[in-house]
C-alpha cells in the first residue's frame, strides 16, 4: 500500500517528481493556477486556449517543472465547477492522477492542497485530506500474488505527499489521511480477498483469513463447521455445500465499540467461494469470474476491520455463510427439498440460486443476535446487470428509514444504490406448491434481482432488514479509483452509513 504522508511546505519550494494541482474548472488560469503559469512561461494559458485543459473533472494536463519550481514535473488534474465539488470528484480526480503519475514511471508524488483554498467554505481539510488520500491509494491497487518475479517489473509510484502551506492547524488533514489510511487497507483487503482464485479462496481459507484479521483487531471471531451448521438445522446452507469436498464455514465477527447491551448492527455477506451452478451447470465462458461470487463475504470482512481499525462507538457482527458450489454425486438437485434453520421448507428448482440458500441461515442466525438492524451483501442475481449495469447496487428491503440513510450513504461515497420495490406479488411468486418456498420465482414472473430479495424476507425476521445485491458493482466495475476485476464495493458505502448521523 502507498506511504502517505503531510508536509507544509510552499508551492516553489516541493521537491517531488510530480507535483499534482488540483484545479477547479474556469476559462483561464486564476489565483494560484496563474502563478503557476507565469513561472511556466504562459504554458497553463496555451493549454487553456487549446482547449486542452480547463479544469473539467478528472482532465489531466503534465508539464515539465524545473526553476523557480523544486519538482521535476507539473500535474494538473481537473475537480469540475467549484460549486459542484464533493469528496467523490476530489476521489475521481486524484485516482486520474495517480494513475497517470505511475504510467510515467514516477516513483513518488506530491499533491498541493491550497489550490482548493476556494473550497474551505464548502468542504472540510478533513474531507479534503481523506478524499485526495483515499483516491490516490484506491487508485494504486495491484493484485501480484500469483505473478513471477520479473526484472523488468512495472513501476510503482510508492509515496504520496500531501502539501499545504495555508492550512493551520494541520491536525484535521493528518486526521484525514489516517482515515484514508484504513480505508484503503480494508478496500484492499476486500479485493484480495475477491482477486483469489477458487483453489487458494475456500470456505477454510476465509475462516483462517478471520480468525487472524480478528486477532489482529481485537474482535471476537468463532467458527461453525459442519458439526455444529447441523445441530443447528441448517440445511438450506449446508444443502448447497453437499457437492463440494471443501468444508462449509459459518463465520461469526463480533465488535463492540460501546456498551454490549445496546443492540448491534449485523452484516450478513454471501460468501460462496466458487459458484459453478451445481446440478444446473452455469456455462464455461467467464465461469472463471465465479471466484468472485464471495464479495459480499469480503466486504463484511473488510468493513469488521475498517469499523475495527476506526474505532467506532458501535456494535457490529459480522456474519458469512461460506462455501462452495459444486456438481458432486453427494450435490442437491432440482426438485429437492431442504429444510433451512428457521424450520421453512425449501423446493430447490435451480441449483444456482444457491446464494439465497446460503444466506437464508445466515439471516437466521443473525436473529440471535436481537439486531436493532440488519444488512446483507450478496452477488445474488444476473438480473441486477441488467437493472444498473456496473454503475449501482440494488437496494431492497423492509426499512424506508435505513434505504434512504443507504442511498444518502453511497450518494456521499460514489458507491451508489437504487432501491427496487418489495410487493406482495413478488413475495408469493416464490411460495411453492409442495414445501414453504422455492428458489426461484415461477416462469414468467420476472423480476430476478426482487423476487430474490423476496425469498430473504422469509428469513429476515421482524427487525430492520435490507437487502443490496452487487452483482453488478463488485466486479468490472470500473473507476478512476478502481481497476479490474475486483472493486471492493460496500466497504466504504457500509462505513459511512455506520458512521452518518441517523
Amino acid at each position: 500500500m502507498i506511504k502517505i504522508s503531510l508536509n507544509n511546505q510552499s508551492l516553489f519550494n516541493i521537491k517531488s517528481e510530480c507535483l499534482i494541482l488540483p484545479c477547479l474548472e474556469d476559462t483561464k488560469p486564476s489565483a494560484l493556477l496563474k502563478e503557476v503559469d507565469r513561472a511556466l512561461n504562459g504554458a497553463i494559458t496555451t493549454a487553456f486556449n487549446n482547449k486542452r485543459f480547463g479544469g473539467k473533472p478528472s482532465q489531466t494536463l503534465l508539464l515539465h517543472g524545473g526553476k523557480p519550481f523544486k519538482a521535476e514535473n507539473i500535474l494538473l488534474v481537473g475537480v469540475g465547477p467549484h460549486k459542484e465539488i464533493s469528496p467523490e470528484k476530489l476521489r475521481l480526480a486524484s485516482g486520474t492522477a495517480a494513475k497517470v503519475a505511475e504510467k510515467s514511471n514516477f516513483k513518488s508524488a506530491s499533491v498541493f492542497l491550497d489550490t482548493l483554498d476556494k473550497t474551505k467554505k464548502t468542504l472540510s481539510d478533513n474531507d479534503l485530506a481523506s478524499s485526495i488520500a483515499e483516491g490516490f491509494g484506491l487508485a494504486l491497487y495491484h493484485f501480484d500474488h500469483y505473478k513471477s518475479a520479473d526484472k523488468e517489473a512495472p513501476s510503482r509510484l510508492q509515496k504520496l505527499v500531501l502539501n499545504s502551506a495555508s492550512r493551520t492547524p494541520q491536525s484535521n488533514l493528518k486526521k484525514g489521511i489516517k482515515q484514508a489510511e484504513i480505508i484503503i487497507s480494508a478496500v484492499h483487503s476486500a479485493r484480495d480477498l475477491v482477486s483469489h482464485p477458487g483453489n487458494t479462496a475456500t470456505p477454510t481459507f476465509l475462516a483462517n483469513h478471520a480468525r487472524k484479521m480478528a486477532r489482529k483487531n481485537k474482535i471476537t471471531c468463532k467458527v461453525l463447521g459442519k458439526k455444529e451448521m447441523t445441530k443447528l438445522g441448517m440445511g438450506a446452507l449446508l444443502g448447497v455445500s453437499r457437492g463440494s469436498h471443501e468444508a462449509p464455514a459459518l463465520i461469526v465477527l463480533e465488535y463492540f465499540g460501546t456498551a454490549k447491551s445496546k443492540a448491534p448492527t449485523v452484516i450478513v455477506g454471501k460468501g460462496v467461494t466458487f459458484d459453478t451452478g451445481g446440478i444446473s451447470l452455469k456455462p464455461s465462458a467467464g465461469m472463471d469470474e465465479m471466484k468472485m461470487d464471495m464479495s459480499g463475504a469480503a466486504t463484511t470482512l473488510a468493513t469488521l476491520q475498517a469499523v475495527s481499525s476506526l474505532k467506532l462507538p458501535i456494535n457490529v457482527v459480522g456474519i458469512v455463510g461460506a462455501v462452495e458450489n459444486m456438481p458432486g454425486g453427494s450435490a442437491i438437485k432440482p426438485g429437492d427439498i431442504l429444510k433451512s434453520m428457521s424450520g421453512k421448507t425449501i423446493e430447490v428448482l435451480n441449483t444456482d440460486a444457491e446464494g439465497r440458500l446460503v444466506l437464508a441461515d445466515a439471516l437466521t442466525y443473525a436473529g440471535r443476535y436481537k439486531p436493532k438492524e440488519v444488512i446483507d451483501l450478496a452477488t445474488l442475481t444476473g438480473a441486477v446487470l441488467m437493472a444498473l449495469g456496473h454503475q449501482g447496487a440494488a437496494v431492497i428491503g423492509t426499512d424506508p428509514d435505513m434505504i434512504t440513510r443507504l442511498k444518502k450513504a453511497g450518494d456521499a461515497t460514489g458507491e451508489r444504490v437504487w432501491e427496487m420495490p418489495l410487493w406482495e406479488e413478488f413475495e408469493k411468486a416464490v411460495k411453492s406448491d409442495i414445501a414453504d418456498l422455492k428458489n426461484i420465482a415461477s416462469p414468467g414472473v420476472g423480476a430476478g434481482t426482487i423476487t430474490a430479495a423476496a425469498f430473504l424476507k422469509a428469513f429476515a425476521g421482524d427487525q430492520p432488514w435490507t437487502h443490496i445485491d452487487i452483482a453488478g458493482t463488485a466486479w468490472g466495475a470500473e473507476k478512476p479509483y478502481t481497476t479490474k476485476g475486483a472493486s471492493g464495493y460496500g466497504v466504504r458505502l457500509l462505513l459511512q452509513y455506520l458512521t452518518q448521523a441517523k
